[in-house]
């Protein structure tokens, strides 16, 4: 009989059960963020251009993760509460509609972006040709294929759902392995192999993403385990109208949140093309950099959105609120961490990625004024995975989308100032700084009521 992969997340000692699900969750956002910076480092050797064009091209693979969140987020969350009350048929329903939201939206999204490349790509007012080149191809592999990415990450929600989260990470270190194997070979083409550059780094990480979609798919079935809701789910099965509407209602506000403060950046980015390809690949690598907390807070949020969802279907109220408190000490801690990283290393971070020594000095700039805000950064992805858990998508888009909307006028304002593109560094601090706070009174008044009953 094989080990059971899921986790019941409404007994058991708290910080053992967290620790389970959210390591693995926290190993795969590791593996997530080498993924990124593994591309990014190959690509550096090709020169500033090849990473402004990779950073452009890529913002729409990051914009298309909001459409597909209303998926994933209204899955995991409808899954995991059903999982609390143990209603399997309709964590079974939920399932089945998230992953036909999730085709759906693939295909559409792919479409539209193979059918316009070249408008979208003109949003930025890239004046250099090669950029745009290099950003066209990237985006048209990337986007086009867009399938496996959009599997991975609605799957991910799915699994850890239900309280596995070992499946997600073995399928993702295998990816990551073969990603770092193709990349060099794709990009630079040693030997007698074909030089690809950018558009080699795109097809290393569609293959990689391909191989981990395929991972998961065969996990569902491997094993003696019957209680993987996945296993179960008639793909394509009529399923009640009222679960893609309680999905759209979770998720609706996730993916309009996570679609506008894509945008945010984009105009961002657009403000930081003014300053030259340097500036650009600088504001890009830095994001990829910076994802070493983003990604790992993200994932402990992402197992304490199980946790408190199967614990509000269960009506353990009090389990949810030292879920959060025993959460936000460690995702705390680790923000402080990576500042004190970003603070004390810049340079030695940045040469990493660049080789030029004008850029260098840009991107230092860059990472010692973003690594102040990191704890507060963590704070506001870990409160929203326990805000969402509890079905509070609403509230967590609202204070997003305001605070992250207010990036643009204060960007604006401050590059008017002698600060010039650093301005723009600022208004991200600020309002990173702005959200945890925000972010953390809102869990303390939604919890005191919680408490109380």
């Amino acid at each position: 009989m094989s080990k059971k992969r899921q986790l019941d997340l409404t007994n058991g000692p708290i910080m053992k059960t967290l620790a389970e699900l959210a390591l693995p969750i926290m190993a795969s956002s590791f593996l997530a963020t080498a993924y990124n910076i593994t591309d990014m480092a190959w690509i550096g050797l090709l020169g500033a251009k090849a990473v402004a064009g990779v950073g452009m091209g890529g913002m729409y693979v990051w914009l298309s993760q909001g459409l597909c969140s209303l998926a994933r987020m209204g899955g995991q969350v409808n899954l995991a509460q059903s999982c609390g009350r143990g209603d399997q048929r309709s964590a079974q329903d939920y399932a089945s509609a998230a992953i036909q939201l999730t085709l759906l939206f693939a295909v559409l999204f792919s479409a539209v972006c193979l059918a316009f490349t070249n408008p979208l790509l003109s949003f930025f007012h890239l004046d250099d040709p090669q950029t745009f080149a290099y950003a066209n191809i990237y985006m048209k592999i990337t986007c086009g294929l867009i399938i496996f990415s959009y599997m991975n990450y609605t799957l991910t929600g799915l699994y850890t759902a239900q309280g596995d989260s070992k499946t997600p990470f073995i399928a993702n270190l295998i990816g990551l392995v073969m990603n770092m194997i193709l990349d060099p070979i794709l990009v630079l083409g040693p030997g007698p192999l074909p030089r690809l550059e950018v558009a080699g780094a795109a097809i290393a990480t569609v293959i990689a993403q391909m191989i981990v979609t395929i991972v998961m798919i065969v996990g569902i079935f491997i094993g003696e385990d019957n209680e993987n809701i996945l296993r179960k789910i008639k793909l394509f099965s009529k399923v009640p109208r009222s679960c893609y509407q309680s999905i759209c209602r979770i998720g609706g506000p996730t993916a309009l949140q996570g679609t506008l403060y894509c945008m945010i950046s984009m105009v961002l980015t657009r403000m930081v093309s003014a300053f030259g390809p340097g500036a650009v690949a600088t504001q890009r690598v830095g994001g990829q950099i910076e994802s070493i907390s983003w990604n790992t807070a993200d994932g402990f949020a992402a197992a304490l959105n199980s946790f408190t969802a199967q614990n509000y279907g269960a009506k353990k109220n009090q389990r949810i609120h030292d879920g959060y408190r025993a959460s936000l000490r460690i995702m705390v801690s680790w923000g402080i961490l990576v500042t004190a990283l970003f603070v004390l290393f810049p340079r030695q971070i940045s040469s990493v990625f660049f080789h030029e020594p004008e850029v260098i000095g840009t991107s230092v700039g860059y990472m010692i004024i973003i690594g102040l805000g990191e704890a507060f950064l963590c704070v506001e992805m870990l409160t929203i995975g326990a805000l969402s858990g509890l079905g509070r998508t609403t509230l967590c888009s609202v204070i997003s989308i305001l605070l992250t909307g207010a990036r643009i006028p204060l960007a604006l304002i401050l590059t008017k100032t002698a600060l010039g593109l650093t301005g723009i560094w600022w208004a991200l601090t600020i309002s990173s700084i702005a959200k945890g706070i925000v972010f953390y009174l809102a869990f303390q008044k939604v919890d005191r009521s919680l408490v109380k009953n």
